[in-house]
């Protein structure tokens, strides 16, 4: 029986690191989750519930009842999914909740899966690990075209700013800090348009999986 592939794509928010994934699936045939969605549906959950996503009980309450038709919702980006999805994910009994199903999405036929510690903690041992970063302000910059398309009144300012403060609760959190894994290339975007980040993606996945 052969060992299923795994692609493991970690990195911060608007990195790249979602339209990467989903290439690499297409170009590999592989199933394709992103990880954050999970957190993003719980934090969602609890907010409609009138919740704090901070606190442990609720957070983890929603995490154990979150069921894959919730990946679907419109509203689990902008500011305020993106923090409750911080708030969540630094809880350690939410990410011990959604541990399995993230495992068993992976080990059933292989897959690209990309979070933020994808290739840390979920799939310690994947062949492929991709670290994919930018510059705060090019990330930002990203965040900002992709929310003011969508209607959203959000200045460049207050994008950069939400950004950072996310950059810091996710690197900082006692539970699964973001971080590259030691054997993980570091891929930085800042200076790739999406072809070029993708050519050297599959150059560094197709080494690693070969």
């Amino acid at each position: 029986m052969s060992t299923p592939q795994i692609v493991a794509i970690d990195g911060p928010a608007a990195s790249g690191k979602g339209t990467l994934a989903r290439r690499l699936a297409a170009a590999l045939d592989l199933p394709y989750l992103d990880t954050g969605l999970l957190y993003r549906a719980t934090g969602r959950l609890v907010l409609d519930a009138g919740g704090n996503p901070a606190d442990p009980a609720q957070a983890e309450a929603a995490a154990r009842r979150l069921k894959p038709e919730n990946l679907d919702r419109a509203d689990l980006r902008g500011p305020e999914a993106d923090m409750a999805a911080s708030q969540v994910a630094s809880i350690p009994a939410v990410r011990a909740a959604l541990l399995d199903f993230q495992r068993g999405f992976g080990a059933a036929h292989g897959a690209v899966l990309d979070g933020r510690d994808i290739g840390t903690v979920i799939f310690p041992a994947a062949p492929a690990k991709l670290f994919v970063t930018a510059s705060l302000d090019e990330r930002a910059r990203r965040r900002f075209l992709e929310v003011t398309s969508k209607g959203l009144d959000e200045t460049l300012e207050d994008v950069r700013r939400e950004m950072a403060e996310r950059d810091e609760a996710d690197r900082n959190r006692a539970a699964a800090p973001l971080r590259p894994a030691d054997d993980a290339v570091v891929l930085d975007t800042t200076t790739l348009d999406p072809d070029a980040a993708f050519c050297r993606a599959m150059e560094i996945v197709r080494e690693r999986l070969a």
